[in-house]
């Protein structure tokens, strides 16, 4: 058998494994669904460091969002552009909103993690729900969220918000986030895979901008001084409460809470650059994730095309190789669907691996410069 039809097998077998996952989590993932008169519980713990561009909105939502919240905590960690008078502005005297003046940095710790820690030590609510600034919570959403974390008896709660995207950049990379979620990770297989210790690990994920602890899963997972020099520190909670024997649960937030990450190809680029070598667990694992996504999602294209043109011998003929693109792209377009994202953007997924191509070169770039900087600080990436 050739070169060209072992890869032309192996690309049918790992679309056919993803198209499984994706199959089984139409099926199985859980659904965040707006619900009203929970109790007044939960403390909303907010790391803000210069977000005067989004802070207003998001505190004002969120205090007119639920009576469920017990308090929402801004933690200002030395912003400079006035993003704790916007805070205390939007709160229009709402007592429920805190702001607190972040301590200095100390060794060892990593800026938004330190930040995360005095916002829990300050916290006084039942349940513990960190966010991003930049997180829109609709009316109903935390009602809802202590309902879900109820029903499926989770000891940490992360919900997939709806990622919102404006630019080509944030078209064509943030789904990527949702793809992967659907396709690489079987929601069964997260929450109940306890053992081995390896494959827990392995089958852990979560989402910095909706971690949803009980107070006493938080302060058994050793929070967020346990991960204090992660970059990836809510992959690593999650990881660690599985390996505890805590119950780690995902959803989908169906638009119920929605984020617009970044907003142009730089923001882009460097915030995913700043995660992808930790995210990856080292150099040698990324590099292995960039030739496989090469292989199954560009390969076909050019193959395709030199079939047709005779340059190719000795493999699949130019449809079976265009088969392998139309589906793949399909599994793209089904992701979308699923997160309420453009479905007709799948037709770039090849664009999109080639630009996650050169975001892994970013990273690799700052593994040996020292980088990155992310707000005026140093987040080294660990790998």
């Amino acid at each position: 058998m050739s070169i060209w039809w072992i890869l032309w097998w192996g690309v049918v077998a790992t679309l056919a494994v993803l198209s499984l996952i994706v199959l089984a989590n139409l099926i199985a993932y859980p659904r965040l669904r707006p619900a009203s008169d929970q109790p007044a519980s939960v403390s909303v713990l907010i790391p803000a460091r210069n977000e005067a561009r989004v802070i207003g909105d998001t505190v004002a939502r969120l205090l007119a969002s639920s009576r469920a919240i017990r308090e929402v905590l801004v933690l200002d960690d030395g912003s400079t552009d006035g993003t704790a008078d916007l805070a205390r502005a939007a709160a229009a005297g709402d007592p429920r909103l805190r702001v607190i003046a972040g301590a200095p940095l100390p060794s060892g710790w990593l800026g938004k993690n330190w930040a995360c820690h005095q916002l829990a030590e300050s916290a006084q609510g039942a349940y513990l729900l960190f966010t991003d600034a930049d997180v829109s919570w609709q009316p109903g959403a935390i009602d809802g969220l202590i309902a879900l974390r109820d029903r499926l008896g989770a000891d940490l709660l992360s919900v997939w918000p709806t990622q919102q995207t404006a630019s080509w950049a944030e078209r064509l990379i943030i789904p990527l986030i949702t793809f992967a979620d659907w396709a690489y990770l079987p929601v069964l297989a997260v929450h109940h895979v306890t053992r081995p210790i390896w494959a827990a690990a392995t089958l852990s994920a979560a989402i910095g901008q909706c971690l949803f602890f009980t107070r006493d899963g938080y302060r058994r997972c050793g929070g967020h001084a346990a991960v204090r020099e992660s970059i990836i520190d809510d992959v690593d909670l999650a990881r660690r409460a599985k390996r505890l024997g805590l119950r780690l649960r995902l959803a989908e937030a169906d638009g119920s809470i929605t984020c617009r990450m970044y907003h142009n190809w730089r923001e882009v680029r460097d915030g995913f650059a700043k995660n992808i070598l930790a995210g990856h667990g080292g150099l040698l694992p990324l590099l292995a994730s960039t030739v496989f996504h090469g292989i199954v999602f560009i390969l076909p294209y050019p193959a395709a095309i030199a079939t047709a043109l005779g340059g190719l011998s000795g493999g699949p003929q130019a449809p079976a190789w265009l088969a392998l693109g139309i589906w793949s792209i399909g599994l793209r377009a089904v992701t979308a669907w699923t997160a309420s994202q453009r479905i007709h953007d799948a037709l770039w997924l090849p664009v999109s691996v080639l630009l996650m191509t050169s975001i892994m070169a970013r990273a690799l770039f700052w593994r040996y410069t020292g980088g990155p900087v992310w707000k005026g600080r140093a987040a080294p990436g660990r790998g």
